[in-house]
C-alpha cells in the first residue's frame, strides 16, 4: 500500500531531511515563521493543551547570551544560524484549557490542578508539538537543526522563568555548504512492530 501524500512531500519532509549543521546567509522571516506556526497548531495534543511555548533569538545581544548555553560543538553553528528558536513547555498550560477544550473546561482543576500533574503532561505533550515544529519547518523548505548539547539550567535562567522548561533549541535557516552528516541507520519495520 502506498501512501497518499506526494512522493516528493514526503522526502522533504523526512527521507531527504536532515539535521543542519551549516546555514546560507539569507534571513528566516516573521511571515515564515507564522506559516510554520499556522500549519503545526493543528497537531494533536491531549486535552488539546498545546504546551509548547517558542522563543525566537534573532537579537545579536540575545545570540551571544544564547550562544554561551550550548556545548562547545553546538557554539558555531548556533551563532551562525539565521534564526534559532527555544523550545520550552509551559507549565502552566491549564490556564488555557478552558478556552482549548471548551467543551469540558473543567479538566483544569480536574486533571491539573498539582503541578507534578502539569509538569509530566507539559513535557510529553510539548515535545509532540516540537516534533511538528520540526516537520514545519521542513515543509516551509527551509532546515532545522534541533539541540540538546547545551547548559538547560543556565538556558532557563537566562531566558525562561520557573514557569517554563526548555526542551530544545532549534537553528532554523536555508542549509548551507556541507550541511548534512552522512545519514545514520534506522531499525527495520521489525525491529519496532510487534503485532500481538
Amino acid at each position: 500500500m502506498s501512501l497518499v501524500l506526494d512522493p516528493a512531500a514526503q522526502d522533504l519532509l523526512f527521507r531527504e531531511a536532515r539535521t543542519a549543521n551549516t546555514f546560507a546567509d539569507e534571513p528566516v522571516t516573521d511571515e515564515q515563521v507564522q506559516a510554520i506556526y499556522d500549519l503545526v497548531k493543528y497537531g494533536p495534543t491531549a486535552f488539546n493543551q498545546t504546551p509548547l511555548r517558542v522563543v525566537l533569538v534573532r537579537s545579536s545581544e540575545a545570540r551571544e547570551r544564547l550562544v554561551s548555553h550550548m556545548a562547545e560543538g553546538n557554539q558555531a553553528k548556533t551563532a551562525a544560524a539565521p534564526l534559532v528558536a527555544i523550545l520550552a513547555a509551559d507549565n502552566e498550560f491549564h490556564e488555557e484549557l478552558p478556552a482549548l477544550l471548551p467543551h469540558f473546561p473543567q479538566a483544569k482543576d480536574l486533571f491539573f490542578s498539582e503541578r507534578p500533574a502539569r509538569e509530566q503532561a507539559a513535557a510529553l505533550n510539548a515535545a509532540l508539538q516540537a516534533a511538528y515544529f520540526i516537520i514545519g519547518v521542513r515543509a516551509a523548505g527551509l532546515a532545522a537543526g534541533p539541540m540538546t548539547g547545551l547548559d538547560f539550567a543556565g538556558l532557563q535562567k537566562e531566558f525562561l522563568d520557573d514557569d517554563h522548561t526548555p526542551l530544545m533549541v532549534v537553528n532554523i535557516g536555508k542549509p548551507g555548504e556541507d550541511a548534512w552528516f552522512q545519514r545514520s541507520p534506522r531499525l527495520s519495520y521489525e525491529d519496532v512492530v510487534t503485532t500481538v
